[in-house]
């Protein structure tokens, strides 16, 4: 078991490499991040629907039967999770293009998922919370890529920007929070599975404090922005034309 376990995710962790070197190829005159971003959408797309169909459809459900036994879907979906967190912790370590927290993430990530794997459960809850992290990470790379195409500061920015900060406040912490106070009072799941959903909770909430700061500056940009256009429009109107300092 604890083989078979060790090449799907060493299957995965090739797959993923193989994936990010043949972007690379195909984007010769781009950077080296943004062949792995084009990895880690694609890996937000396929978890946002597999983990979607375990949780809705597949079962079993995360708020009532936490700590429940793995089924053979969960196990193939955190063997393919695991290995593609073990590329980014690497490419990241590599290439030193992330700060703590988020290196404290894809390490909290990884312990979890291997402890699922060895107790054999659990993995209700892991994949849910797989769910609920990956729902705002294509949002993410969106954004990183209009920055970089010169197209983030437009209508398509400021809707990214706003769906990505609403699915992380709704359910990272809204969700989440729910998740844990179901995790915490059942009696199926190993004190140190708690433990973990205590840690990803709180690395949740460091990160949403970051992103509240980031849209309460945007937000006062804004305004000021607006509020300057309305001054520009009322003293063309009033004027007939624009003072010039």
């Amino acid at each position: 078991m604890a083989l078979a376990l060790c090449l799907q995710v060493l299957c995965s962790l090739c797959g993923w490499l193989s994936l990010y070197i043949s972007f690379c190829h195909l984007n010769k005159h781009r950077s080296y991040e943004w062949s792995c971003r084009l990895v880690t959408f694609t890996h937000g797309v396929l978890s946002i629907g597999l983990s979607a169909y375990i949780g809705f459809i597949d079962g079993p459900w995360p708020f009532t039967h936490p700590g429940s036994p793995n089924t053979p879907l969960q196990v193939h979906v955190l063997c393919l999770t695991l290995g593609y967190f073990i590329f980014d912790l690497g490419w990241c370590i590599f290439f030193q293009s992330e700060g703590a927290l988020m290196l404290a993430h894809h390490t909290l990530s990884i312990l979890g998922i291997i402890m699922a794997l060895v107790l054999g459960e659990s993995g209700t809850e892991v994949n849910a919370v797989l769910f609920g992290s990956e729902l705002t990470n294509p949002l993410l790379q969106m954004r990183w890529f209009l920055r970089e195409t010169g197209h983030y500061h437009s209508f398509t920015g400021d809707v990214v920007d706003f769906l990505f900060v609403a699915l992380f406040t709704g359910v990272r912490i809204g969700v989440g929070a729910r998740l844990l106070f179901c995790e915490m009072v059942s009696p199926m799941p190993k004190w140190f599975v708690k433990a973990g959903g205590v840690a990803m909770y709180a690395v949740s909430w460091c990160f949403m404090f970051s992103i509240w700061r980031f849209a309460w500056r945007k937000s006062i940009k804004k305004y000021h922005a607006w509020r300057s256009r309305r001054s520009e429009e009322r003293q063309l109107k009033h004027n007939g034309h624009l003072k010039i300092h």
